[in-house]
């Protein structure tokens, strides 16, 4: 079984962080702050567990930042190289998760010292991220910070330039979300415009994601500048702005979907199969899907499907799942089949009843068939 995510934070490295504190500053108190970080610390999930750290730095670390600065500078390992996930705390100091509650203090302590708080983020990046902490300089100092990332973006560093795009994501998960660029994108974009050819698909991913983040608010704009991005594009740029749509095509948006070469299709017939009318809670639903064309041409398909769950108060609730791509030639009927199972997750609650599968192609509804949902 795999270990538990929180544990990336655990006493062990809680420990080794303070003997490299107190190595660089003979006065810290390692034992006092070892104690105090992990009262408890089982109890906690990761984020919780990061926070903790944070205030226990705050509390014992000294009130003079100048000084905390170097003492940090001082405890950090070797920087990462490809392998982005080799960061660990070790003899040779402070890398990898562990380094997510110090950007956090430059984050919480820093402002009053830009210049030392940027060279902070920029080494403390190097051995794992500073996505989280700059983001306190996003929110309070956008135009100084704006300009120390775009200075940024043409470093040698891969993980100085991911951080350009990583830190200023809009929706950026598990942290605070930057409100005004949720507003207005453009200082974001203008960002990743300089990093869409790296030479690092590390750094091109994250621009990808957060043009993704920028969809979910702006979606015209960013089909917009997947067009304009697609001209004379390189199989890498393109992958990019594939990721980069991934949102709109499953929301079916018409201008990505031709994008990517998806126009509006050309059929003929359409049929739905479902080949279990009644599906027991915890089985599947299996269903299948002819599509004949209406084309001399063939085509290229994107297909999905939604199923409209049944809610509690008799309404329904649609969920958008991808399925595949796929060829239509002209002369020959397309045949598919899906299992999808339904059963125990998280994030929804299931209720019996009528349910409905409807197919997508390229982004027109082709048709709609009912299943009885049975609760056991």
């Amino acid at each position: 079984m795999a270990e538990p995510f929180k544990n990336l934070l655990n006493k062990k490295v809680i420990e080794g962080m303070a003997g490299h504190f107190q190595s660089q500053w003979p006065e810290f108190d390692a034992r006092g702050f070892v104690a105090a970080a992990t009262k408890n610390l089982e109890k906690l999930e990761l984020k919780a567990r990061t926070e903790r750290i944070t205030d226990t730095m705050i509390e014992f670390f000294p009130a003079d930042f100048e000084k905390s600065g170097k003492i940090l500078l001082a405890s950090l390992g070797p920087p990462l190289g490809d392998d982005i996930s080799a960061g660990a705390v070790d003899a040779r100091g402070i890398a990898g998760w562990a380094i997510t509650p110090l950007t956090h203090y430059v984050g919480l302590r820093g402002h009053d010292h830009f210049e030392l708080s940027m060279r902070l983020f920029k080494e403390m990046t190097k051995r794992a991220s500073a996505e989280f902490g700059i983001r306190f300089f996003l929110l309070r100092s956008p135009i100084k910070t704006l300009s120390t990332l775009k200075n940024w973006a043409a470093d040698d560093n891969q993980h100085v330039r991911r951080l350009v795009s990583e830190g200023s994501r809009p929706r950026l998960p598990w942290a605070m979300r930057l409100s005004a660029f949720i507003e207005d994108p453009a200082p974001v974009i203008e960002l990743l415009e300089r990093l869409k050819d790296d030479d690092k698909e590390y750094v091109r991913r994250s621009v990808a994601n957060s043009l993704n983040d920028i969809s979910k608010d702006h979606p015209e704009l960013v089909a917009k500048i997947a067009e304009q991005w697609m001209k004379g594009a390189s199989q890498e740029r393109i992958k990019l702005i594939r990721h980069a749509c991934r949102t709109l095509l499953k929301n079916g948006n018409k201008k990505a979907l031709k994008v990517h070469g998806f126009k509006p299709p050309k059929i003929q017939q359409t049929s739905i199969d479902i080949a279990t009318p009644k599906v027991v809670f915890g089985d599947a639903l299996q269903f299948s899907l002819s599509i004949r064309p209406d084309s001399k041409q063939d085509q290229s398909l994107m297909i999905d499907y939604i199923i409209h769950h049944q809610k509690a108060n008799g309404k329904t609730s649609p969920k958008v799942f991808k399925w595949r791509t796929a060829t239509l030639s002209a002369n020959n009927t397309l045949t598919l089949t899906k299992k999808h199972a339904i059963k125990k997750i998280t994030t929804r609650v299931y209720y019996p009843g009528l349910h409905t599968v409807e197919v997508m192609v390229n982004g027109v509804s082709a048709g709609r068939a009912d299943f009885q949902l049975l609760m056991p």
